[in-house]
This record gives C-alpha cells, sequence and structure tokens, in this order.
C-alpha cells in the first residue's frame, strides 16, 4: 500500500509524475475543480460577509471518493494542483474534505512537470496559502455577484439566455466602441511624390517628397501636388547629405501567456484557447519513446518573463555550442517584469534544450509540434545578441527654376551586417506590412556628397487615411493586457463567452459587434458606469492581487465594490430601458401603417418590427452598411405562390430554421415547409428515399412533420403503418457506437438530433451535427448554428469558439 498521497489536477499530469517517483507514492487527478458554487443560484450570502456556499461539482464526486479513501490509508497528503490562484482553490477544497484528526497535508508546487522538479518539490512543501485562496474566492464571489445578478435584469428587459461578466462585458465595450470609430471615421485625402533617380553608379533608386523650403510636405489635394510638379520641372537634383549609421534590433523576451496567445494567433492561426490547450499538454507531459513521458514546457500560465539561473546556463551553453562566441552576449538578458506581474512563475519556456523540435518532432501531434517549436526558439532567441543593420539615409535637394524654392527629397537603404537573434526567431507583428516609399531593403548605390543626380521621373501618389483596425485576437487580447483588464489564466475564455453569447462575431479574423452587443453594451453603460469602466476593471484586478499579496482582505474588497453596486443594481431593474417592449428606435418607416419600425430582438436574432404592434404586425429583415446604418432587406422572391390567396411565398426564418410564408401575413397566415411544393402540406405523399420497407417491401417515402423534421414512412400506409426516422448521413460521433444520427422532435415539437440506436446510445444534439472534428479543442464533431449572419459551422463544446462558414475547407499556415 502506498505510504503517500500526490493530488494533481489531470491524468495526464498523475502519468507523467508517476514516472519520476517510487512505488511508496500513489497519484489521483481530481480533474480540475471538485467544488464551486452551485449551478441554478447565487450561492453567497450577502447579509453574511458574502459567504460563499459551495458543492461538489457535477461528477466530481467520483474522484472525491477515491481521493478520500487513498488519503485515508496514506501517512501524509501532497496537494499539487497548478501554481496559481485556481490550483491553490483546488487544493484548499480538497484538503476541507480530506483532513481528518491530524492528518498531515502538504501543499508542494512546481513550475515545470521534470524529475528533478517534482523531486526537489517533495522535499520542500509548504502550507496552503490562504491569501492565494482568497483572492481565488473573491474573484469567484465578485463575478457571481456581477453576473447573477446584472444578467436577469437582461433576461427581464432584453432576452433570456444573456450574460453579464465584469471581464467579458468591459471586453465587448471595447470592441463596440472601436466600431464606432470605425463608422464615424471620414477618411482624408492626401498625395505624396516620388522621384526616381540615378547616379553615376547603379542601380537607379526612388526617393520621396519630404520637405519645402517651408517646412513639412503636405499635400492635401491633386491641385496642390501640380503646383509642386509644375514648380519641380526642370529642376537639377544634388546629393545635399549622406549618414550612415548602424542600427540594432533586440531579441522579444521569452513568452508569458498574453505574448504566447497574441503570438500563436499571428503565426499559427490558433485560437487562444486552442493555444492554451496545447500548452497545457506539452506542460503535463508528452511520451517521448515507448516509456519516457516529458513534461516538455513551464507552466504556461505567467506574466513574468523571469527566467532560472539554470535556465540561463543552459540555453547561454547551447548558443555556444550551436552558433559560436559571436551569437552571445557577454551577460545573460534579464526582462524586467511589468509593475502589475505577480512574477510568481517564470516565462514559459521549454524544460530542456536537448528536446530540440527536431529530435521529439515524431512524438508530438502537429499542433503540439508547431507550439513548442514555437515557444523554444523565442527562449533561445531571446538570450542571443541583437541583429545589426546597416542603415543608409540619403538627403537629396531640388532647387526650383522657377520660384528658388528647395524641395529636399528623402532616400534609404537598409542591409543587414549580422543576423544575431534573427538566426533563430523572429516576432510577428499584427500590423500588415506595406512598403514605405524612398526606403528600400537593400543598399543604396554608391554615392557622394555633392553628386549629380538623374531624374528619371516624377510620380504623384494618392492617398487616404485609414480607419483605426477592428480588433483580431491577438491585438484584443494585448489591449486588455495592456488596460490591466483581466488575467492570462481568463483570456482564452474571454474570447469564448463573447462569441458564444453573439454579442460579436469573427469575420477574416477580425471582432464585429453584433446589434445585440451594441444594445447590451449600451444598457450596462448607462446602467452600471463602474462595472462597464476599463480603470474601475483594472483597478479591481489590482485589489485582487493586494489580497493574494496579504496587504487587502477580500470581505473588505467586496464591501468597497458592492455598496456602490447594490444601488445601481436597484436603480437599473426600475430605470433601464426595456428592449423587449419598447426595441430601438430608427428612423425606419412601416409601409403598412407608416409608423416608426423599432429594432427587436428574437430567438433568432435581430429585426425590424413596428412601433405600432400588436395593431401593426409588419416585420423587416435588415441589416448594416459599413458606416453602421441600416440597410432593410426584401425577403426574395420565389416561384411559388400562396395556395390560399395567391401571393407569393418568401422564405422566413423560424424557431424550427428557414420555411416559406404567405406574402400578404398577417391577413393570410398559410406556411409550408422550405422545400414543399405548392400545394403540398406536410402530411402529403412525400418524396421516394430509395429505401424499401421492412415490413411489407413497398417503398419508403420522405414525409415532413409538422414541426418541419423529416421522417420516413411506408408508401401503403395506412395498410402499413411501418416509420423510421431521417438519417441525416452523419455517423454517430459516440466512439464505438456505429449508430446514424436522425431527426426526432421533442414533446413541444422542437427539432432535434440523436443516435439512431436510442436508448442504447444517448447522444442528442440541438442543433444539426456536422462530420468532422474541431480543429481547435478536437471535439469529434460539429454543428450547424443559426446566426443573424447567417449559418456557422461551429464546435458544440462550451468555452471552444470555433466557427467557419458552411462548405469551405480551411487552410493552416505553415510556421513563419
Amino acid at each position: 500500500m502506498a505510504k503517500t498521497l500526490i493530488v494533481v489536477e489531470s491524468p495526464a499530469k498523475a502519468r507523467t509524475i508517476k514516472k519520476y517517483i517510487g512505488a511508496d507514492y500513489q497519484v489521483k487527478a481530481s480533474m480540475g475543480h471538485v467544488k464551486d458554487l452551485p449551478k441554478r443560484e447565487l450561492g453567497v450570502d450577502i447579509e453574511n460577509s458574502f459567504r460563499p456556499t459551495y458543492q461538489v461539482i457535477q461528477g466530481r464526486a467520483k474522484q472525491l471518493t477515491e481521493i478520500r479513501k487513498a488519503a485515508n490509508s496514506a501517512e501524509a497528503v501532497y496537494l499539487a494542483p497548478d501554481p496559481d490562484r485556481e490550483g491553490e482553490a483546488i487544493a484548499w477544497h480538497i484538503a476541507e474534505e480530506i483532513r481528518a484528526g491530524s492528518k498531515s497535508v502538504h501543499r508542494i508546487l512546481f513550475n515545470e512537470i521534470t524529475k528533478k522538479a517534482v523531486k526537489e518539490a517533495l522535499q520542500s512543501p509548504r502550507p496552503l496559502d490562504k491569501n492565494k485562496f482568497e483572492a481565488q474566492q473573491a474573484r469567484r464571489v465578485l463575478d457571481r455577484l456581477v453576473g447573477y445578478q446584472i444578467s436577469p435584469i437582461l433576461w427581464d428587459k432584453v432576452r433570456k439566455g444573456l450574460s453579464a461578466g465584469r471581464v467579458q462585458s468591459v471586453a465587448v465595450r471595447m470592441i463596440c466602441e472601436r466600431e464606432k470609430e470605425i463608422r464615424a471615421f471620414q477618411k482624408k485625402e492626401y498625395w505624396s511624390i516620388v522621384a526616381g533617380l540615378e547616379g553615376k553608379n547603379p542601380p537607379p533608386f526612388e526617393a520621396k517628397l519630404v520637405e519645402s523650403g517651408s517646412g513639412k510636405i503636405d499635400l492635401g489635394s491633386e491641385a496642390e501636388t501640380q503646383q509642386v510638379l509644375d514648380s519641380l520641372e526642370g529642376a537639377p537634383y544634388r546629393v545635399r547629405r549622406i549618414e550612415k549609421k548602424l542600427k540594432k534590433r533586440n531579441p522579444a523576451p521569452p513568452f508569458i501567456t498574453s505574448r504566447l496567445q497574441q503570438e500563436a494567433s499571428r503565426k499559427l492561426r490558433f485560437s487562444p484557447q486552442k493555444t492554451m490547450k496545447v500548452a497545457q499538454q506539452l506542460y503535463e507531459g508528452v511520451e517521448l519513446g515507448e516509456s519516457e513521458m516529458v513534461g516538455l514546457i513551464t507552466y504556461m500560465r505567467t506574466d513574468s518573463p523571469r527566467i532560472s539561473d539554470d535556465a540561463l546556463k543552459a540555453v547561454r551553453d547551447h548558443i555556444r555550442d550551436q552558433f559560436g562566441g559571436d551569437y552571445l552576449p557577454e551577460k545573460p538578458v534579464r526582462y524586467k517584469s511589468k509593475k502589475s506581474a505577480q512574477d510568481a512563475h517564470e516565462a514559459i519556456r521549454p524544460t530542456s534544450l536537448q528536446n530540440t523540435p527536431e529530435k521529439i518532432a515524431r512524438y508530438l501531434s502537429r499542433d503540439e509540434q508547431r507550439l513548442y517549436s514555437l515557444i523554444w526558439k523565442r527562449f533561445v532567441a531571446s538570450q542571443m545578441v541583437p541583429a545589426q543593420f546597416d542603415q543608409q539615409i540619403v538627403d537629396i535637394e531640388a532647387a526650383s527654376p522657377k520660384s528658388g524654392e528647395a524641395f529636399l527629397f528623402r532616400a534609404s537603404g537598409t542591409v543587414l551586417r549580422f543576423k544575431g537573434f534573427m538566426a533563430v526567431y523572429i516576432e510577428g507583428s499584427d500590423e500588415e506590412k506595406t512598403a514605405v516609399e524612398g526606403e528600400r531593403e537593400g543598399p543604396l548605390p554608391p554615392m557622394v556628397q555633392g553628386e549629380e543626380l538623374t531624374l528619371l521621373g516624377l510620380t504623384p501618389h494618392q492617398h487616404f487615411t485609414n480607419p483605426p483596425p477592428r480588433y483580431n485576437e491577438s491585438t484584443l487580447i494585448r489591449a486588455l493586457e495592456e488596460n490591466g483588464i483581466g488575467r492570462p489564466s481568463t483570456y482564452a475564455s474571454i474570447l469564448s463567452t463573447i462569441r458564444q453569447k453573439d454579442y460579436v462575431v469573427l469575420q477574416e479574423r477580425k471582432f464585429v459587434p453584433m446589434e445585440l452587443g451594441f444594445i447590451v453594451t449600451n444598457l450596462l453603460v448607462e446602467s452600471f458606469p463602474d462595472v462597464l469602466n476599463v480603470e474601475f476593471t483594472a483597478g479591481m484586478e489590482e485589489l485582487l492581487d493586494q489580497i493574494e499579496e496579504g496587504r487587502m482582505g477580500w470581505i473588505e474588497t467586496l464591501n468597497k465594490f458592492y455598496t456602490p453596486f447594490k444601488a445601481d443594481l436597484e436603480r437599473a431593474r426600475t430605470e433601464m430601458r426595456n428592449v423587449k417592449r419598447q426595441g430601438t428606435p430608427t428612423d425606419i418607416t412601416c409601409e403598412k401603417c407608416e409608423s416608426p419600425m423599432v429594432i427587436r430582438i428574437g430567438s433568432s436574432g435581430e429585426f425590424l418590427a413596428c412601433s405600432a404592434y400588436p395593431d401593426c404586425r409588419s416585420t423587416k429583415e435588415f441589416s448594416r452598411d459599413e458606416q453602421g446604418k441600416i440597410v432593410v432587406e426584401e425577403p426574395p422572391e420565389t416561384d411559388q405562390t400562396c395556395e390560399k390567396c395567391g401571393k407569393p411565398m418568401v422564405p422566413k426564418r423560424g424557431r424550427f430554421g428557414l420555411f416559406l410564408a404567405c406574402s400578404g401575413y398577417p391577413e393570410c397566415k398559410a406556411t409550408r415547409p422550405i422545400d414543399a411544393k405548392p400545394g403540398e402540406s406536410s402530411r402529403d405523399s412525400g418524396q421516394p428515399s430509395g429505401e424499401t420497407c421492412p415490413s411489407c417491401g413497398g417503398q419508403l417515402l420522405i414525409k415532413r412533420a409538422r414541426t418541419g423534421n423529416r421522417f420516413l414512412a411506408c408508401e401503403k400506409y395506412p395498410a402499413c403503418k411501418h416509420a423510421a426516422s431521417f438519417k441525416i448521413g452523419v455517423a454517430c460521433p459516440t466512439e464505438g457506437c456505429g449508430g446514424d444520427i436522425v431527426e426526432r422532435s421533442s414533446k413541444r415539437g422542437r427539432l432535434f438530433y440523436s443516435c439512431s440506436r436510442y436508448p442504447d446510445c444517448r447522444f442528442t444534439s440541438w442543433r444539426r451535427p456536422v462530420s468532422g472534428e474541431c480543429p481547435d479543442c478536437s471535439n469529434p464533431f460539429l454543428v450547424e448554428k443559426q446566426l443573424k449572419a447567417g449559418t456557422v459551422i461551429g464546435c458544440p463544446v462550451k468555452g471552444c469558439g470555433y466557427g467557419r462558414p458552411p462548405e469551405t475547407e480551411e487552410s493552416s499556415p505553415g510556421d513563419d
């Protein structure tokens, strides 16, 4: 019987640690958090010092029972969840469950899961960190107070199922405010002039006009540009000044969590959630060979670029051996942490430089190999010397023969002299690279001061200023980090949640706010100015840090927040605008009664409705143009007519999806399935399926129920009453099942999908399953999601924000 119990979060971590220790140790996995606040109630006693009520998480009872049983027979228990606030909370709750009598319970921490780190941790256990646990508890209670008390107001005023969050709502606000800037942007015209020149030595080169005799050049129109071109006609060109200088470019620091998420988004097109999932796998351990389980990187949730002395020595030895002394700085490079950094853990780095990406590539999945390579190269490059460039800047003077005014043109050329860290790694950029006029990658031809140049031509270029760019995943994380919003461990879930709630969508990898995002943000800013304030939210993060450092009490912190928040809640319940009842006013007029139309939010998204409802039930679909103006979408005409009144049938979207409805609604309320022929109802003869009835040998027909779902029925009905569910052509994703996905209807008539082998297999989905594994989280199937912008193929796993247009193949670019 094992004398010592070690408890970690995951089975993978447990397997890796088990390889490093002897038979006297037993390792159990908690499978993450074991206790949390209840799902369907607040779970916080506000009147009693915000006392939380914790419950065992559904599905974790078995793990807790096994851990208790193992702890009862062990002499000592070592709690080894991750070394952060969440890990401390897991350890604290497990300790509460197993602590009995004089049971010896210890906390151990390791920044990397290697044999050396695990053994050192076991030799230096420590007590549980109450301050760190209370910091996590304060954050959890704070988020529960905000989410569970604001969200019901949104359900009442806007739509069921919405949510608000202390951090997620601020992120949505930032996206909405950026979109407002883009819509309000007025582009401005400007011009530039480029001279093609040639000296005594080849090759020809270009120089940009930068100054005139009156100062910096500023050309705002074609007419102004033409005046300058006229002045320069016949002007001589002469080299006024030549400047040569050495430029250095320093390497980027090793990864912290936010920088890893940003770079993986830029270079690998990984979502933040996928980045953290793959990094977790690399941290917890990968099998290298038949039996060797190795943690390949250090802990991946960190805000510090600090590197241990052992790691610095190892990387410097590697650089000296592989690249030579010219690539090695005299002293190790020390990177400073930000003022707000907790600095509890090292930067993200490989645990051993012997495990090069090339050496272990065959043991890793493609995603693991790509992310590991990124981490490994960035770490090595961070300790190498700067890259060196020779830059030459040439100022060229042209004197107008008409006015005598002097014009200054400038050309520059840059040549890489010494690669330095660039021999290993170059950091990506969020900005699109565009050629700069007058600047060239490469040398300028040899010139001397006073040399006369030959003009090959003057070329005017028209330009327009650009609006601020929309946030992508990388730039939004950077903005959240720079503003002190959230923490490294929260960015992935924030970006996923705001997409799940249909507040924003990703279009061409950029965040675009939905109308729902604007509406909810405006309501929250009006009613909860502090909660939606960037500086206030950043200040709360600092208070949580102070709780962890023991400089602030968690109850005191919550009291400071809750007193004004409670007043805002009471005011919002009565004063917040009721969008459900009133809608959002527009300048669109109802074509039936000439009343103003308003934006309302239904289960299928936003739509225009007449403000005179219920007297007038006119509705319209709409979209927005680039400036955010409403564009009414007229329903496309079909070749089908209503069998009741003869008016054209038009497509509509309801809770069961698309259907055809009479354009004469509400006077005529005739409807039919989208693929039904004129005159057919859902109970008509149906179409041949190509299958044979197993009861009588007749042909099975595809028919449609009133709810819209299809089913198979025998052509000889009612003589033969055989019926079967309709298969959608997708195999059941349950491993080893072998069944097919079929359409079914709930008791209330709602369409859903389930396995044909029910009840042996109980797979179900409200959304239509699609074959194919999720590229972000490896879930074995995808689903169709009906959004305002149209149908999207997405992942059904909560927290995974993967989505793509239907019937498209996604490319996965290679590493830079």
